[in-house]
């Protein structure tokens, strides 16, 4: 896939419960997100479906369950997210970006200290 289409909020609390276990049915994604979510089963159930239309899932039909696997990993959907984020809010430059987090964050020393050997690591 080159470029991956977008997927809303939604679509990513339901690609979620695909990525930590598929294949999965409508009903496990259902089960899954009961407790979490208000959503009626209908909903959830359209999410699918329009997941499906943007190819992000694919399935197989057992007699008359149909169980959908992720045709992406999240890590892939994560990069086209950061990507595009990039491109819109910074105009894909990422120092001003990192600097913008940076001063904003409140970081732990521990999270300082792993960001200061991602660089070092970075500059070798």
């Amino acid at each position: 896939m080159d470029e991956l289409p977008r997927i809303s909020d939604s679509e990513w609390e339901i690609m979620k419960v695909f990525w930590a276990k598929s294949p999965a049915t409508a009903a496990d994604v259902i089960h899954a997100l009961r407790d979490n979510k208000s959503w009626k089963d209908k909903t959830i159930k359209t999410l699918i479906s329009r997941l499906l239309q943007k190819g992000i899932l694919t399935y197989e039909q057992v007699n008359r369950v149909y169980f959908y696997t992720p045709t992406i990993s999240e890590e892939e959907c994560k990069r086209t997210e950061r990507e595009s984020f990039l491109q819109r809010v910074y105009g894909g430059a990422l120092k001003p970006m990192l600097v913008h987090f940076l001063q904003e964050e409140k970081l732990s020393s521990q999270e300082i200290a792993e960001l200061k050997k991602i660089l070092t690591d970075k500059e070798k």
